[in-house]
């Protein structure tokens, strides 16, 4: 007779249309039904979803000499590296850039003894079950395998928990979303996808065209034809913009350089 009076949803999509319903009754807060609906959403997506793709991993060469690793690792800005020896297919473990310092403080030390064991996990596993196994193993970061056992990418524990809570915000970002802009170590800018157009003109001297678009994302998504991946570099109006990370299919990051002109 209950389930008659008061029946329950059949569907995802009916729960999630019941969790909108009990947020416009203010039975819930705005914030917890959008993580409910991302674990709802986290349920039907794998590994394979979520990762970086193997030809956009940084991965470090233990080969590499010292000077190289770290600055590699500046410039990328991880906090987990995977390391490889002879080819990039070859991952014998993986690099936490704290360690780095133990070798600075004691060069004698050999890189190998500092790498950390490698997890591995096939492009099916779910999400779910690869966030229990994070846990379970205390491990941040895992690389993805394809069918033939070759590197399909990698996905980290930070990947997983932004389906559930969205982005989940660092150091660099703009605590009063003001700029969007950030000067890394070894001097290039950290932008913004939706950092605005004057912004970065004043940022770098540029005169970037500021009345179709008002987002540096907007405008590099439409000089480019199409939203940029991860990994790819594109110039406009003079400088570099290397996608550092994107989210809902859209920009959250570039890393900006002023473009190399070449010489006449």
């Amino acid at each position: 007779m209950l389930d008659f009076l008061h029946p329950g949803p059949d569907s995802t999509s009916e729960l999630i249309e019941t969790l909108a319903e009990a947020e416009q009754r203010e039975l819930i807060a705005p914030e917890s039904r959008q993580m409910l609906e991302g674990v709802l959403h986290m349920a039907g997506l794998s590994a394979g979803d979520v990762m970086v793709a193997a030809p956009r991993m940084d991965l470090l060469d233990i080969e590499s000499p010292y000077e190289e690793l770290l600055a590699q690792v500046i410039r990328a800005g991880h906090s987990r590296f995977p390391v490889f020896e002879g080819q990039r297919e070859n991952i014998i473990g993986i690099l936490l850039a704290k360690d780095l310092l133990k070798l600075q403080r004691a060069p004698e030390l050999n890189l190998r003894a500092l790498l950390r064991p490698i997890v591995f996990v096939p492009e099916s596993k779910n999400l779910n079950e690869l966030l229990r196994d994070f846990r379970s193993n205390r491990n941040h970061l895992a690389i993805v395998i394809d069918e033939f056992g070759n590197t399909a990418g990698l996905v980290t524990i930070e990947d997983v928990l932004e389906e559930i809570v969205g982005e989940i915000e660092d150091e660099f970002d703009d605590k009063d979303g003001v700029s969007g802009i950030y000067t890394l170590a070894d001097g290039s800018q950290r932008v913004a996808g939706d950092a605005q157009i004057a912004a970065v003109n004043q940022s770098f001297g540029t005169s970037l065209p500021e009345d179709e678009f008002d987002t540096i994302g907007g405008l590099v998504a439409h000089e480019h034809g199409r939203v940029p991946r991860r990994g790819e570099t594109l110039e406009v109006g003079g400088l570099q913009f290397s996608v550092m990370l994107t989210r809902g299919g859209a920009v959250r990051w570039f890393k900006v350089t002023r473009a190399v002109q070449e010489e006449n």
